[in-house]
Formats: structure tokens, sequence, C-alpha cells
């Protein structure tokens, strides 16, 4: 929301003469704009990520977005070149995502399809590639089950002018944005309804991919899920702009349950917009110290999946007794180095499951495995940081159908065969 307010050359130049403006969605304090464009580039090239961009839509101009692609990703003799020179950076940054407006049927301009869409045409036109630098323009979505949204703006536009659309959906176990629940303390009943509520996920990919598979049948429009994940309560005695909350062993089933979802064709990205200290985050810090969450440990389990084929896949399943809830969850892929990764959680607070697994038309010789388990609850804190965490997992046994294992209650593993 903070990014349709976001205006980009209050972040460059001289820290101390930055334009202070008020954050007025998250948390009322005064941004000082010390973090801006340098700093954020600068931290994407050190830990060798891709950065994202959200172009402001909402109050911003064409001219303003189309002067910040250019100030980041040209070479050219032009101003905006010449002010990055001006600032420190003498080469262009490399710039892949860029979404063209946030959430523009809410916090972002309360818009209609139509004019979103009329809008974005607009201002994705003006957004040019500079050199060999080529943008993955990526058009706003729907808020979760609002599928006239995706149906009208993939009729309006086109894949000249996109490459994808966003999809945002958090699980909240109540279904209440005024009480949404506790972080921790929850009860059985709250774990196994924040699963059932997660799970709605999987219709939501499937009715917007319907969608575009009749708008754009040559899968040429992607999904990106770039906003999902828990949202509960914050903890008591934070400031609840800020949006702190801790991560247990029940948001690790959350991120897999997602995860194993997010396998499919159509999507090409899918990120936890929150990393750090908000909402389901992967790393938690407190002054110097930092602690890994369960979500992280779930990542890390995950990451073998990344750039790697799609397998098809399907399991004869049971539901949770008294719920509308899988108790598997899984996925699986095989990577250009031949390793075929198998990611799968069992749900159930209370039984193991056993898991014989047909392997068909892929030839293996070893089997390695790690697993995440723990109650519900477990959570990692700045004294104890590794009560959650992840470990081999020595229980997969070879047979001549494919492989058997049984998972114990509450977990999450990794399988890669060789």
């Amino acid at each position: 929301c903070f990014a349709d307010e976001y205006h980009w050359k209050d972040g460059i130049g001289e820290k101390s003469q930055r334009k202070k403006m008020i954050n007025t969605h998250w948390g009322g304090v005064t941004e000082d704009n010390s973090f801006g464009t340098h700093e954020f580039f600068n931290f994407c090239e050190m830990v060798g990520c891709e950065p994202y961009l959200s172009g402001n839509l909402g109050s911003g101009t064409v001219q303003e977005m189309s002067e910040w692609i250019e100030y980041i990703t040209s070479d050219n003799d032009s101003p905006m070149t010449q002010l990055r020179k001006k600032n420190g950076r003498e080469k262009p940054w490399k710039l892949k995502y860029l979404g063209v407006g946030n959430e523009s049927w809410g916090c972002g301009g309360n818009m209609s399809p139509e004019q979103y869409s009329a809008l974005y045409r607009q201002y994705q036109t003006y957004c040019r590639n500079y050199g060999d630098n080529h943008l993955y323009k990526v058009a706003c979505g729907p808020s979760a089950d609002d599928y006239n949204w995706t149906k009208v703006i993939t009729e309006n536009i086109k894949p000249c002018h996109t490459n994808a659309v966003s999809l945002h959906y958090y699980t909240l176990p109540t279904g209440n944005w005024g009480d949404k629940g506790n972080a921790t303390g929850f009860s059985e009943d709250e774990y196994y309804k924040t699963l059932e509520k997660t799970w709605y996920m999987e219709t939501l990919v499937k009715r917007h991919c319907d969608i575009l598979n009749v708008n754009n049948p040559e899968n040429n429009i992607k999904l990106v899920v770039d906003e999902w994940g828990t949202w509960y309560n914050v903890e008591e005695g934070t400031n609840p702009g800020f949006l702190f909350q801790q991560n247990t062993m029940r948001d690790a089933m959350v991120a897999s349950i997602n995860l194993n979802i997010f396998n499919c064709d159509r999507i090409s990205m899918a990120n936890l917009a929150q990393a750090v200290n908000v909402l389901q985050a992967l790393i938690l810090t407190e002054g110097e110290r930092m602690i890994l969450t369960p979500t992280y440990h779930v990542f890390d389990l995950y990451k073998n999946h990344q750039n790697a084929e799609l397998c098809y896949s399907s399991i004869a399943d049971e539901r949770q007794e008294g719920y509308d809830l899988p108790v598997i969850s899984q996925s699986v892929s095989v990577n250009c180095d031949n390793e075929m990764t198998i990611t799968v959680s069992n749900c159930s607070l209370s039984e193991s499951k056993t898991i014989e697994a047909d392997i068909c038309g892929f030839e293996f010789n070893s089997v390695r495995a790690r697993l995440l388990s723990g109650n519900a609850g477990a959570h990692n804190t700045f004294d104890e940081p590794e009560n959650v965490t992840i470990a081999d997992f020595d229980g997969v046994t070879k047979n001549e159908r494919g492989i058997t294992f049984t998972l114990p209650p509450c977990s999450v593993a990794e399988i890669i065969l060789e």
C-alpha cells in the first residue's frame, strides 16, 4: 500500500536532504527515505536476489514511473543517467520484475478493473527496455476470489502489454480482520481451521488459471502470487502498524501447503511480500540478534524445486476428521541434474502417515531426505533459536516400485532421488 504513495525521487541523493513523509498505512511513523533506490539495489546485489519494484500508479505520474526505470537501467547519455551517476552509481542496475501499481482495487486507488486496465496500458507503454535490460511486467491482479477482476483485465491487457498478473490472498485463522487470532497459544481447532483456510489457495489458483486459460490460451500471461501467508494479531507490546508476529510449526505447514500449490505451470513466481519481522517472516531480528523461523526452513526444504520441471503427481489422500482439509500435501519436480525432488507434509497433529510412492518412468540409485517436525506451537526465540530446525531423515526406503516412508505428525519432508 505504501508503494502508491511513494515518490522515488524523494529517496535519492544526500540522505540528510531527503524529503520526509508520514507512512499513513503502517504505523503512522515518519519515513525519512534513507533507504531508497540506491540502498535497495545495492542490498539486492549484496544478497544475490532479483529486485522487484512496485511502481506508483495510484498517486504518481506516467513520467515519474518512466523516469524511474530510466534512472535504474539506462546507460544512455540522458538526464536520468547523469542524475544516477551524480548520486554515485556509474553503471546501471539490472531490473527484471516491475509491478505497475499495487492493489489498485483497494489501497492503490480503489479502481474498477476497467479503469485500471486503461491506466495500466498507458503506464506500461513508457516503461522502456534500455540496453539489454528487459522488464517482466506484472499487472495488478485480483484480491482473493475477485474473478471478475481477472476476467476484465485479461480481456483488456494483452501479452504485448504484460507478462503476468498478480494474486493476493492471506490466511486468517478466524476469517475476521478485526480479530485474526494469535500467532502462538492457539488451540488444535484453530490450527486445523488455519490450514483449512490456506488450502483455499488451491481453489483460487485453479479458478483464476481457468480464466487465464480462456483469455490467454497461449499461456504467455503467467500468475504471480506476490502476497500470501498467515496474518495474525500483532505481538503484544509492538506497534500494530508494524505487523510483527511469531512463527510456529503451524506456519511451516501453511508454507508447505502453499508452495506445493504454487508448483504449477501458470505460476511464474510466488513470494512472501514480507521477509523480515513482518507477518509470516523467514527471519526475525532483535538488535544484532537474528533467528530463522520454521517458514525459513520450509523454504530451504523446497529450494530444489526452483528452475526444475514440474512432474505429474497425485495421492490417494484422506481428509482430516471434522475439517475440509487434506491430510497430505505434496508436489514433485525433476531438475537439470536429473534429481527428483518430492516435498510432502503431514498436517495431522496425532497420527503418523505411511506413504507408499510409486515412481514411474524415473530411474534412481540413491535417496537422501531431510525433515522438519515438531508440535504445532513450536517456534524459535532469541534465547532458544534452535527449537525448530531441519534434521536428516533416514526413514525413506527404496523398493521395486519406488519408495516408502512414514511422516511423523506435523512435519514437512524433502526427499531427493538421484
